[in-house]
């Protein structure tokens, strides 16, 4: 099953996870270090909460679709490049602490998109732990901005960097 995810940057972690929890009634799948997702069945959602600066307003970070293989991910990138949209391809990379495959493109408005699949938790030993200072090991949520902060070209697809 493939699910639309939204990642919110969020000033108030524990605030936004405490709101979330309570409008979709459930609490978080994962929760890290500067970081939180929800693994909604009903809207199919997969809510990626990353913990941004204090006292700034919510902003949407990136949007993405979850495939359930690296299949179907590979199919996805062949199907956007065939369609004229510049891709960048991210296998085993770590990103919010977990293993993925993925491609970005960018939409008419530079809003970043990523087609991925999970192919392996990391970090297991942090689920649960909400000190930030332990946001500074690899696989935290500063990779998708990174990964959605790449060049955009004309076309409305990310540039290859």
């Amino acid at each position: 099953m493939s699910r639309v995810q939204l990642a919110l940057r969020v000033s108030d972690l524990d605030a936004s996870i405490e709101f979330y929890s309570r409008l979709f009634d459930t609490t978080p799948a994962k929760r890290r270090p500067g970081y939180a997702n929800f693994a909604i069945a009903e809207p199919p959602l997969k809510l990626v909460l990353l913990e941004g600066r204090h006292g700034e307003d919510t902003r949407m970070d990136h949007l993405g679709v979850e495939v359930e293989s690296t299949d179907l991910v590979a199919s996805a990138t062949n199907r956007l490049a065939d369609a004229g949209l510049a891709t960048r391809i991210e296998d085993n990379t770590t990103c919010c602490y977990a293993v993925q495959n993925k491609v970005w493109v960018n939409g008419p408005g530079a809003e970043p998109w990523e087609v991925y699949t999970v192919t392996a938790d990391a970090r297991p030993d942090l689920e649960g732990e909400t000190s930030l200072e332990l946001s500074a090991v690899i696989g935290d949520g500063t990779c998708c901005a990174t990964g959605a902060a790449a060049q955009s070209d004309s076309r409305g697809g990310l540039g290859l960097r």
